[in-house]
């Protein structure tokens, strides 16, 4: 690994790191000149934001910048792909015909280990169900200079967090929760697999001009008030999509009572309310961090250029929430929806009103937003003093660690004992329950229940494809608290628990320390570093395989008016890319297009019908299932559409919910908003996401209507197109579409998809 230091500061930034890839390095003295010619140009004070990815820029000198409305080319300093997502990304890059990435990057192999018994039995099936694809991906890692994290080794943005983020760096992950790593003051940005694709190649990368919303944060964070309810908080004001094209950053004096995994937590979840990203100051709190996990020499260094790694005093927002730490209580959010905010000591008398199950049938603490060693050992806090009464779990416990590292610590230091005789269940270092990796057996699907989880999403049916379970998302130690009690109208602040010997007592505010008072475990070595020349390696997919599947390139656009297409589904409500592209069982077909495709929208509600995966198929009259509807459309020439409401494909950052309505005959989206990733996952291939001008226009597309957007020969940005329907009685309607398209990205949609447009370049 490299730091670029003047000369002056080259004896403090001796680095000797492992787990970099060659060509790996910070070049802080880059990003400061291109702060610094950004600040003449702009004649005003910087936000960390603008800093940072201003200090990204391709062209700091003659880059357009107006936040909100400009496209940014930026260089970002490396890749993370998770496994189910580097599938593609990585089909798409052999596509690409490159020989090796252009920038450092790692797969991380964390989405496909089903949660079923515990951690080693769990760990050793997935490796047996899934060697097919981890044998792909280790290879391709190997041949195109890519890190490779083997399955075991934890969840990608911890891995990241513990390895790869540090103040000032812009990465990019094939992950909608790669802002984790705004906790360690770095520009961590979540996006689709042909983004990644783009940065792998060396191409700049575009994202539109980010507003900045500032969250000033004062008073301490105390008692059983922990950092999860700042973004619990947050997510109660801006709702799921008030963060939509805007990075949330955190300042004030409070930042300081935060640990740096404490501020990580904060920036996962910010992908609950559409944020661009989330970000913390540098402080020290991130020194201590970056010194306990190996790389005390980038924070010598960072102190050096610590004015670029914070705001510059008199910077202006474009929205500001204050939120006094002192005064904030305890909260829990939810269900179906993370911005459904409530404190604890209210949740019960809700839940009673709403009919919410109150019995808590499952806790589930760990995955990527709550897994540090301060969140196990302060949820190991309760489970002690529960232990100490002779009380378990009423509940079912279930513990998720974030790493190999976090694993093998909390086993050293007695945290996973502890949290076991408690009654939990350690599972593997992967993502499992929080995303639909779950074999849950105690209930029906279609039973209603309560979970409660530490982790940052809960919409219908995600945790375990039972539309039923109310999931609820809170800290870790507020999960561990209610599954002790096994009821969710327990508050902890003043409730009390009864001993097997009838005595009354009450749970002390949790403790625990921020970091291990000794150096952390690493835990077993399951890292695969690239070989220097990897061009010989060979890299398998069988034309049989029903889990991998070489991509062929999209169509071309004819040039043409896009005329009478077909309404596949005019979806009513919240559609998520899990309504989209579901996740848990489809997770196998990842890598395999046509198959994954089966999956399509199956989730989302036709509002014809108030019905999932029934629409009618208007050819021949007969109701079947979206994707064979779908199909059937494609086999016959007819092209179509999917009309949707606000927000849609908010969630996870998966281009599968984008290539399948390609890859099954769809050519436009029409919404009334769409969320920031899934909108540029459409553009990538070669769909047109467009909105209403008006969204009231919703209203007047019936199931049976035809479609033609026209306009489309003088396709510009800023320039609306017209939607002519035509309703089956004979009348029509024209509507105003709008669109963010800028000149790249109408090449794109003119060239069937990004990755045709890079080959054209070529």
């Amino acid at each position: 690994m490299r730091i670029h230091v003047s000369t002056a500061f080259s004896a403090k930034a001796k680095v000797a790191m492992s787990r970099f890839e060659p060509g790996s390095s910070i070049n802080y003295e880059k990003m400061h000149e291109n702060i610094n010619i950004v600040r003449r140009r702009l004649s005003r004070p910087l936000t960390l934001s603008e800093k940072i990815v201003y200090g990204h820029l391709d062209d700091p000198a003659g880059q357009e910048i107006d936040r909100g409305r400009t496209y940014l080319r930026l260089r970002p300093d490396r890749v993370a792909m998770q496994d189910a997502t580097a599938q593609m990304a990585m089909l798409q890059f052999i596509s690409s015909g490159l020989p090796t990435v252009a920038v450092p990057s790692t797969i991380h192999c964390d989405h496909l280990i089903e949660a079923q018994i515990g951690g080693v039995q769990d760990l050793q099936r997935a490796k047996d169900i899934n060697e097919e694809v981890y044998n792909f991906l280790a290879t391709a890692a190997a041949k195109y200079g890519v890190g490779f994290w083997k399955p075991g080794s934890g969840i990608i943005h911890q891995i990241i967090l513990e390895n790869y983020a540090y103040p000032g760096v812009m990465l990019i992950g094939t992950d909608s929760h790669t802002p984790n790593g705004g906790g360690l003051g770095s520009i961590c940005i979540g996006v689709g697999g042909a983004d990644a694709v783009d940065v792998m190649a060396g191409i700049p990368w575009e994202l539109k001009c980010p507003k900045v919303i500032g969250v000033k944060l004062t008073g301490t964070l105390s008692g059983w008030t922990s950092p999860k309810d700042v973004i619990l908080k947050v997510a109660g004001i801006l709702t799921v999509k008030g963060g939509t094209g805007a990075i949330v950053e955190y300042h004030g004096p409070g930042v300081d009572s935060i640990s740096c995994t404490g501020m990580a937590t904060i920036c996962n979840m910010g992908a609950e309310i559409g944020a661009t990203t989330s970000i913390f100051p540098y402080n020290h709190r991130m020194k201590t961090y970056m010194e306990k996990t190996g790389r005390g020499e980038i924070a010598t260094v960072a102190d050096l250029f610590k004015d670029d790694l914070v705001p510059d005093k008199g910077c202006e927002y474009d929205q500001v929430i204050e939120i006094n730490l002192s005064e904030l209580k305890p909260h829990i959010n939810g269900p179906f929806t993370p911005d459904l905010a409530h404190p604890v000591s209210d949740i019960g008398a809700i839940a009673k009103k709403s009919g919410w199950p109150l019995e808590v049938k499952v806790g589930l603490i760990g995955s990527c937003t709550n897994s540090s060693y301060e969140d196990m050992g302060r949820a190991a806090s309760l489970a002690k003093q529960a232990l100490d009464k002779g009380l378990k779990c009423k509940a079912q416990f279930t513990v998720t660690p974030g790493s190999e590292q976090i694993r093998a610590t909390i086993e050293r230091d007695g945290y996973a004992k502890i949290l076991s005789d408690v009654g939990g269940i350690v599972l593997a270092n992967a993502c499992g329950p929080c995303i639909g990796q779950w074999d849950r057996k105690d209930v029906k699907k279609g039973e209603k229940n309560t979970i409660v989880t530490s982790f940052n999403r809960n919409f219908t049916a995600r945790n375990d494809a039972n539309p039923a379970t109310h999931a609820f998302v809170t800290s870790p130690e507020i999960v561990t608290a209610l599954a002790i009690a096994g009821t969710l109208d327990f508050d902890p602040e003043t409730d009390y628990l009864t001993t097997p010997s009838g005595e009354k007592f009450k749970l002390e505010p949790p403790t625990g320390d921020e970091l291990p008072s000794r150096d952390f475990d690493p835990g077993q070595d399951t890292y695969q570093h690239p070989p220097a020349e990897g061009g010989s390696v060979k890299v398998n997919v069988s034309p049989s395989s029903n889990r991998l599947q070489l991509l062929e390139p999209f169509d071309k656009w004819h040039g043409k008016d896009l005329e009478n297409m077909r309404v596949l589904i005019k979806v009513k409500g919240k559609c998520t890319t899990d309504h989209i592209s579901a996740a848990g069982p489809w997770l196998k077909f990842r890598g395999h297009l046509d198959n994954i495709s089966n999956n399509l929208l199956i989730g989302a509600v036709n509002i014809e019908n108030d019905a999932v995966n029934k629409i009618k198929n208007q050819l021949t009259g007969e109701y079947g299932g979206v994707p064979d509807v779908a199909r059937y459309y494609k086999a016959n020439g007819e092209s179509w559409v999917v009309v949707g409401d606000e927000n849609y494909g908010e969630g996870s950052s998966r281009e599968h919910a984008a290539l399948e309505p390609r890859h099954l005959g769809g050519r436009a989206i029409i919404v009334k908003s769409f969320a920031r990733i899934h909108e540029t996952n459409l553009k990538k291939q070669g769909l047109l996401p467009l909105t209403f001008a008006d969204p009231k226009d919703y209203d007047k597309i019936r199931p049976d209507d035809k479609i033609s957007i026209t306009g489309l020969k003088s396709f510009a940005p800023g320039k609306p197109v017209t939607a002519v329907i035509k309703h089956s009685d004979g009348n029509q309607d024209s509507i105003s579409l709008n669109h963010t398209f800028n000149e790249t990205q109408i090449e794109w949609f003119q060239a069937g998809s990004a990755l045709n447009r890079m080959k054209e370049l070529q």
